[in-house]
């Protein structure tokens, strides 16, 4: 289903997406769909940004819609862009430690942000590169933002998933279904199942305490469930969609509050850390954060999940400055 376009007259905004894998191209097909918004795919590997640019657009007379859709190996093409989405970075390889995937993520997040933001000084960016907490510090630095303009899709994917297992768990439809996620994207996050709801209802009361246990743990692990069954590559149509909620939000001010990671400066008792909570976001970015009240043993979990972004933060510090 298309979202409202703009009024006629009006730019056509415009989203710059960074990384032409299958995050990147998920984002731009998706987009597309959309048909309001003029994109540019971005990457390195000769071809590969303009094939996929090329293979969407042709499905564009099958699916109607006539976005303008360019692929590229430089960040010319971005220009003016309203907001810029990157997805770059490797996957972790054999006999490649931790380290070494977060010294080598930090090195490509830091370049292609410094490249896109010159080119477009005035975007908002979200961030899906991992790990994804702790590349949105990578971006906020290499960026020089506000917080507002530096957002990290995760917790849009991970109450997804939650929502997913619910609605298989107790048969009905997922649109009547939310679910609320809080803390680092992660097996660590916390799936918060008394804030989570069928038609208004929570969860707890329509479901057993190990069930929902059970539901909140795959939760939890949803993204190596799904690097289990493929074997080779990760999720990347459920990423892709998520992304565009939140570009959906933002370019059409919609106001819509989602789980997002963001810097909290002092929300839930974290300070100076990229953690995903409920926020607004609208044509400003990140609008509004909603610090909820929690249990002592929910502030528990989620003091836990900080706790680990904060470990992969200070080893980005040891390995060189974020």
């Amino acid at each position: 289903m298309s979202a409202p376009a703009p009024a006629t007259g009006k730019r056509r905004p415009k989203v710059s997406i960074v990384g032409a894998g299958m995050v990147g191209g998920s984002v731009a097909q998706t987009l597309a769909m959309r048909d309001y918004a003029d994109i540019v795919l971005v990457d390195i590997v000769p071809g590969l940004a303009q094939g996929k640019a090329l293979d969407i657009l042709e499905a564009g007379p099958v699916l109607g819609f006539d976005t303008s859709l360019e692929g590229t190996d430089s960040y010319e093409s971005t220009g003016g862009s309203d907001l810029i989405v990157i997805t770059s970075g490797i996957a972790r390889k054999a006999g490649m430690s931790r380290d070494d995937l977060l010294k080598t993520n930090m090195g490509i997040v830091r370049s292609v942000t410094e490249q896109a933001v010159r080119e477009s000084p005035e975007a908002a960016l979200i961030i899906v590169s991992n790990p994804l907490d702790a590349m949105c510090h990578v971006a906020l630095e290499a960026s020089g933002f506000p917080r507002t303009r530096v957002i990290g899709q995760a917790g849009v994917l991970d109450a997804a998933r939650f929502r997913t297992f619910i609605a298989m768990e107790l048969n009905v439809s997922v649109r009547d279904v939310t679910a609320f996620v809080l803390g680092g994207h992660g097996d660590t996050m916390v799936p918060l199942s008394r804030y989570s709801t069928v038609a208004g209802i929570p969860i707890t009361e329509l479901l057993a305490a190990d069930r929902v246990k059970a539901l909140e743990e795959r939760t939890a692990t949803g993204g190596a469930e799904i690097v289990g069954l493929l074997k080779t590559g990760s999720a990347y149509i459920a990423p892709g969609a998520s992304v565009v909620e939140m570009i959906d939000a933002i370019l059409l001010d919609q106001k819509r509050v989602l789980p997002c990671s963001v810097l909290l400066q002092g929300e839930y008792g974290v300070d100076d850390l990229f953690v995903g909570v409920p926020v607004k976001l609208g044509a400003d970015g990140v609008e509004h954060i909603y610090d909820i009240p929690l249990t002592h043993v929910e502030q528990a979990a989620v003091q836990k999940s900080a706790a680990a972004v904060r470990d992969l933060v200070d080893t980005m510090r040891r390995l060189g400055s974020p």
